[in-house]
């Protein structure tokens, strides 16, 4: 079983993010950057991660949630369902929807959490998945964390491949969101991901090697 080492434990269960008993180790990046390909690595490296994205929208699943934003942005249901397209657009355009949509959100991350962590079969240590690491101030309460990392000329290129939108809305999109360099400055480690998949793999590998103890 996969264990961070020891001299890499920086915080106790009782200080660590959800009191989880175990260390965490963030994983984050920017859009383009490949990290949704870096935690598929992890899973692959039999390392468990937990999901911040899918935390949420097992939240958005349950009926509590569509009764909340029935009560509140009754313009954002359509046929009994959520249209997240205009609920967006709602939280975009309004700082105090945006906000009251985070906070329903955020309280009840912790209880999913912890039920996707009791559904790992006591792991020595857990990578979460989540973009708004540094956003949220989530460092602090984590082990280490990990940037993934590609300069902004990979992150447009890569949007405007995967969404076939123009220059101009992949440079809004990247400009929304925290810098990639500043993540990568506030970063524990960096995984660079500026070539191919091999080379991805490789700078993975030679991460792990650095932060797991030797396996038995």
């Amino acid at each position: 079983m996969k264990k961070l080492k020891n001299n890499l434990v920086k915080l106790t269960p009782s200080s660590r993010l959800y009191q989880i008993p175990v260390p965490i180790i963030g994983l984050t990046g920017g859009i383009g950057t490949g990290k949704s390909t870096v935690a598929d690595l992890f899973h692959k490296n039999k390392i468990p991660v937990i999901d911040a994205d899918k935390l949420v929208k097992s939240i958005y699943q349950q009926t509590e949630a569509l009764d909340f934003i029935r009560s509140q942005f009754p313009e954002a249901i359509e046929e009994n369902q959520i249209n997240f397209k205009k609920l967006r657009a709602i939280a975009f355009r309004d700082p105090l929807a945006k906000k009251s949509i985070e906070d329903f959100i955020y309280i009840r991350l912790p209880g999913e959490f912890k039920r996707a962590f009791l559904q790992l079969n006591s792991p020595q240590l857990v990578v979460y998945d989540v973009p708004l690491l540094f956003e949220k101030g989530l460092d602090s309460l984590i082990d280490l964390s990990i940037c993934v990392y590609a300069p902004k000329h990979i992150q447009i290129d890569r949007i405007i491949k995967r969404d076939h939108c123009s220059r101009e809305i992949a440079l809004k999109i990247i400009d929304q969101q925290m810098s990639i360099g500043e993540k990568r400055k506030l970063a524990s480690f960096t995984i660079e991901n500026i070539g191919t998949i091999e080379f991805l793999k490789k700078g993975l590998q030679d991460l792990l090697d650095k932060i797991l103890e030797p396996s038995a």
